[in-house]
């Protein structure tokens, strides 16, 4: 079991580019970029969803989804009115998810620099990656922190099974925690499981059908945007 304490050297896909500039062409701050990743079918257009709802009353806020040949997740985000359409973008990567989220991301960079020209200034922009494996990180030069998201559908033993995207995102997010009783998951053997791939780094379980399930997510949304902002331009 790794702790993952030696991450550039096994990852060095993860600096393939260098953090982003914080400013503008212009000279302003631009939006605090956040990745959403994960498998397929785990939540992560319903979290996505979930945020522009808990935020989009006290955030200027922008979506940009990933689907290999589809809208599919755009459409979904459009169907459910969580933003005006013009603050939803879609790519059509073409290919495997990972190639647009790490290995070139010109298609995803250019929409997210198009929707701060379109529609900015924006606080956040949120980077919803095409349904993954366990492998799945974003480049630095498209987000400035990351969220991975698995559930409890996928069996108790998928915290254990590490791999980049469970042990090195930002934030750990475990979903659908409702299901488990029917599922037999141990939720506390996940939880120390994620505990001991990730050390420090939090984990945080969601059950999106419940009234402010989204909320353990949309916290820490707001304490990383909070550090973004008072961290220097």
């Amino acid at each position: 079991m790794h702790l993952d304490h030696d991450l550039d050297e096994r990852f060095p896909h993860r600096h393939t580019y260098s953090a982003a500039d914080p400013k503008r062409a212009d000279g302003t701050r631009r939006a605090l970029r956040i990745g959403l990743g994960g498998p397929v079918g785990t939540g992560k257009t319903a979290t996505v969803a979930a945020l522009c709802r808990a935020l989009r009353d006290e955030l200027s806020l922008a979506v940009v989804t990933n689907d290999i040949y589809t809208r599919e997740d755009a459409e979904f985000l459009l169907r459910e009115a969580v933003l005006p359409p013009e603050r939803i973008a879609a790519v059509e990567t073409g290919a495997c998810p990972h190639t647009a989220i790490r290995d070139d991301i010109s298609a995803n960079l250019e929409a997210v620099e198009d929707l701060e020209d379109a529609v900015g200034p924006l606080d956040l922009i949120l980077v919803e990656s095409g349904g993954d494996n366990l492998t799945a990180t974003f480049s630095k030069g498209l987000v400035d922190a990351q969220i991975f998201v698995i559930d409890v559908a996928g069996g108790d033993d998928i915290p254990r099974k590490g791999g980049p995207g469970v042990t090195t995102a930002d934030l750990l997010v475990i979903n659908k925690t409702d299901l488990a009783p029917y599922v037999g998951v141990d939720l506390e053997g996940m939880a120390r499981d994620a505990k001991a791939q990730r050390g420090d780094l939090p984990v945080v379980f969601t059950s999106l059908k419940a009234e402010h399930g989204v909320r353990p997510v949309s916290d820490w949304v707001r304490e990383r945007l909070a550090d973004w902002t008072a961290g220097p331009a």
